[in-house]
């Protein structure tokens, strides 16, 4: 029975039987094509190959069953509704076989053209193009080509050195120029390389073809750039991709023929408009390959003005539909228009807010709906500096702003010298003629990416898009010599190593350093920028979405800062209090000599002294901090850090002892010093006297600084301002410790507070495991929970976070047993765990129980959601960040309750 209904399960559809909410069993690519087909569009016939069909096919190593018998079916349906059979000598149905999973992954997967061309069917070809010799050859040496780098893994240079050899022969550099005799003689030369690489003859069998390439459209799921892909993006690895094949159209029949690709809006700006790329007589993957410099969209109108007003319809029709911007793939044949793709285009940060604020205003979506459709990811990018140019600065080429942004360093030519660069701490810019998706690697590693060739949909400029990456393209000016190392630009050589500096906006490329300038976005967050008054559309879309994220929102957002400017910026940038206040970083510089003195006091008197010279300082730093908030919520951890931070280092200072001793000199006071901290020493300080241990060691210590936070808090009330301090204990993992902190604290608070109406809460950070299990015990005698997630991450994977990143987690990362660092984004079924239970089992003993979270991972967009789930109160994360928790704090409210327009 079992066997039955895998055979009886249906693995292929026709273009007719789907749609475009079907993406996870037909890909975005194949429900896309279903969606237009179904809306009345000219889509060219075909049929869907599922994704579980690939998830089968990856598991076992071999198709499922049925599969073979349902694609002869509807290749079948194919031939009888186009009356030509795949691959028929006389006159060839030919097809491509293209990837499409569910979220969009330029260039990273496998695609063959031409698929049903043979030595037979070529003739065939010719003749159904008219005799058209020349067309025909063309497109069986790109179906050879295609086929063996992808299908069979020959190397793919060897190809394009017999294309440029051909045309040195021709002695030209395009390849229009090449005719039919000079392609007849190129498939001859590529054949030759196919079997020198394989071992056989390149197939003659369409059928073969078509199953071979399927198949190998699957594998291309796992391919490493692939993979590589899906972990820079955050896609889960087990979607698989479907397989859609397709009835070819062809651009390259002639000057009444071509392709291109279209966006319904600007993907750079979000300015409305035309925007797109133009290649008249070429296949498709010459536009997103970049091979040749296109012309832009509007030229079509000059071209053939007939298809360009059909395509300005299906471009408004389909973004209607689909109320977004629209990425359009498409070919004329012969002056009939075709649609070959479409799907919600991908767009930098700037256009995602302006885009998203212009449909609202067309009345397509909501508010809610624009703030689902922008991410805190894309806001920080918008937040990065710009180029600085009021000196004299002169560019040297202009290209394509193909993805905004300001970036600078050293000229590279090669991914892999992108990435070692990059890993020694250099920041490249990647330089080639045009990229592919061999490159990923290096467009991951650098600042930014350059190319001589391509537009603003070639591949260089999608992915980077895609990556929030700096990219100009098609600065033709450029001489890019790989194997030299160098280009040449106005007679002038620049060699890798060389600094430069692009812009994405504009396309300029600068020698040298260029100085850079603060966002418009981080101006309009200091309070520098009047959204009312400035005609920045960037700057008025970010306010109106910001404005809605704050209204939406359930979470508060708190700021970690631990001096007054910090506090003042992070309140700019909307923090509504401290979530965290490190004490420890107020005692480095030059108070690190009275910590010292105050851990390695040998009497009672010497730790009263120390502490009496640190109370005044303490009591300072909390007023500034205060002052700053003004009735703001501030939570003040108490000193927490490991104790060999404030020790000298123990080895050093054995050696200078010895040295000293050698020398005969007076060290009595050093040998003291060496061997009480001999005595302190510790093997694993992370672990070791830290925390609430440390307080409840050195008596007075955790005393005074709460002295001085209670003192503060009543100096700036009495000023006539307004303090809201929280007193957080640090490392507690049993009840009883908070319980001795706390009965001291009161103590000190009642005596300093008296009538001042200054309130202060005292409360724990849950950092250690057993913290977070026994939350219920802890709540009793804690007002608020801060959830420390650095250290509790640590503690519960058992990893030192100042040793792991670099040691093994890019290991775990190419293995895929991470799909991001568990210190960057919340591990949800672990950590998330204790967070949850702690939460719960907190607020069932103490219903009022405030919490937060304080770790890193409080202005990590995607932890910013599981926080909100969870119930917490407020995320606390560096001021910078705010904007980015803000943000993500209204969409995970409006994720929560839905909006109608999705």
């Amino acid at each position: 029975m079992a066997a039955q209904e895998t055979v009886d399960h249906k693995y292929v559809y026709d273009f007719a039987e789907g749609n475009k909410d079907q993406k996870d069993l037909l890909g975005g690519k194949g429900a896309n094509l279903a969606e237009m087909t179904n809306i009345g569009l000219p889509v060219p016939p075909g049929f869907t190959i599922t994704t579980e069909a690939c998830k089968a096919y990856l598991t076992t190593g071999a198709e499922p069953a049925g599969l073979a018998e349902q694609i002869s079916a509807h290749l079948g349906g194919l031939e009888r509704a186009m009356g030509r059979k795949l691959g028929d000598p006389r006159d060839p149905l030919l097809v491509s076989v293209r990837s499409g999973a569910k979220f969009s992954m330029p260039g990273m997967m496998e695609t063959v053209l031409n698929v049903g061309l043979n030595d037979d069917s070529v003739v065939g070809l010719s003749a159904q193009a008219g005799g058209n010799d020349r067309f025909a050859w063309d497109s069986y040496r790109r179906l050879i080509q295609m086929f063996g780098k992808t299908v069979c893994d020959v190397p793919g240079e060897e190809f394009e050195h017999a294309l440029d050899e051909a045309k040195r022969a021709k002695g030209t550099t395009n390849d229009l120029d090449l005719d039919a005799d000079d392609l007849r003689a190129l498939v001859d030369a590529y054949k030759k390389i196919f079997s020198k690489h394989t071992g056989r003859e390149f197939p003659q069998d369409p059928r073969e073809q078509l199953d071979l390439a399927i198949k190998a459209v699957f594998e291309s799921w796992n391919a490493e750039r692939a993979i590589i892909y899906r972990r820079q993006e955050r896609i889960p690895a087990d979607l698989g991709t479907a397989v859609n094949v397709v009835t070819m159209v062809f651009g390259n029949l002639g000057p009444d023929s071509g392709t291109g690709v279209a966006f319904t809006r600007d993907p750079a700006s979000g300015a409305q408009g035309i925007y797109g790329d133009y290649l008249a007589n070429a296949q498709g993957e010459d536009v997103v390959a970049g091979i040749r410099n296109t012309v832009p969209l509007q030229e079509l109108e000059r071209i053939d003005k007939k298809s360009y007003d059909e395509l300005l319809d299906y471009m408004a029709r389909l973004e209607g539909h689909y109320k977004d911007l629209c990425d359009i793939e498409f070919t004329i044949e012969r002056g009939k228009l075709w649609m070959l793709q479409t799907r919600v285009g991908k767009r930098t940060a700037a256009a995602a807010f302006v885009i998203a604020g212009q449909l609202v205003d067309e009345g397509l979506i909501d508010l809610d709906e624009a703030l689902h459709r922008v991410n805190g990811a894309q806001l920080a990018q918008l937040m990065f500096p710009r180029f600085k140019l009021d000196h004299e600065f002169t560019p040297v080429a202009k290209g394509i702003g193909a993805s905004p942004g300001a970036a600078v360093g050293k000229v590279v030519f090669t991914s892999a010298r992108a990435v070692e660069l990059a890993g020694e701490g250099e920041a490249v810019i990647l330089v080639r003629r045009e990229t592919n998706p061999d490159d990923l690697n290096g467009m991951i590693a650098a600042q930014g990416i350059l190319t001589s060739r391509g537009g603003k949909t070639s591949h260089a400029a999608v992915v980077a898009r895609g990556m929030g990456k700096t990219c100009v393209s098609g600065a033709d000016e450029l001489d890019v010599n790989i194997p030299a190392k160098k280009f040449t630009v106005a007679g002038r050589a620049v060699n890798e190593g060389d600094v430069i500096s692009i812009d994405g906006t504009t396309g300029k490329v600068y020698l040298g350093e260029v100085p850079v300038m603060p966002s418009e976005v981080v101006q309009y967050f200091e309070g520098e920028l009047d959204p009312e008054q400035t005609d920045d559309a960037l700057v008025k879309a970010v306010h109106r979405i910001m404005t809605h994220a704050d209204a939406r929102r359930r979470l508060a957002v708190r700021t970690n800062a631990d001096t007054g400017a910090d506090a003042a910026r992070a309140r700019r940038f909307g923090a509504q209090g401290i979530g965290l206040c490190r004490t420890e970083h107020m005692f480095l510089g030059e108070r690190r000599e009275l910590v010292e003195r105050l851990i390695l006091s040998a009497t009672d008197a010497e730790r009263q002294d120390a502490l009496a010279a640190l109370l005044p300082l303490q009591r300072e730093d909390f007023i500034e901090i205060f002052r700053e908030m003004d009735g703001l919520p501030v939570t003040v951890r108490l000193i927490d850090p490991p104790l060999h931070e404030f020790l000298p280092p123990l080895e050093q200072l054995a050696v200078n002892v010895a040295v000293a001793q050698e020398r005969g000199e007076d060290v009595a006071k050093e040998e003291a010093l060496l061997a009480a901290v001999r005595r302190m020493h510790e093997e694993n300080p992370m672990l070791g006297l830290r925390g609430v241990r440390l307080g409840l060691v050195i008596p007075g210590l955790f005393a005074m600084q709460v002295r001085a936070i209670a003192e503060a808090a009543v100096a700036v009330t009495r000023g006539g301002g307004s303090a809201g301090p929280e007193i957080m204990v640090p490392l507690v993992g049993a009840v009883q410790e908070l319980e001795t902190v706390r009965a001291e604290a009161e103590k000190i608070i009642a005596e300093v507070v008296g009538d001042s109406g200054v309130e202060v809460l005292i409360g724990t950070m849950i950092e250690v495991p057993r913290a977070a299990l026994t939350a219920g015990q802890i709540a009793e005698a804690a007002q608020f929970f801060s959830f420390g997630t650095n250290d509790l991450t640590q503690m519960g994977w058992g990893f030192s976070r100042d040793d792991v990143e670099g040691a093994f987690f890019w290991r775990y990362l190419e293995l895929g047993i991470f799909g991001i660092s568990p210190f960057e984004s919340i591990d949800r079924e672990g950590v998330g765990r204790l967070v949850r239970i702690a939460a719960e089992e907190g607020r069932a003993a103490r219903p009022e129980l405030k919490l937060g979270v304080c770790g890193e991972h409080g202005g990590d967009p995607d932890s910013v959601h599981f926080f909100h789930e969870v119930g917490l109160d407020y995320v606390s994360c560096s001021p910078f960040r705010v904007p980015v928790a803000r943000l993500e704090a209204g969409r995970a409210a409006v994720e929560t309750t839905g909006s109608d327009s999705r």
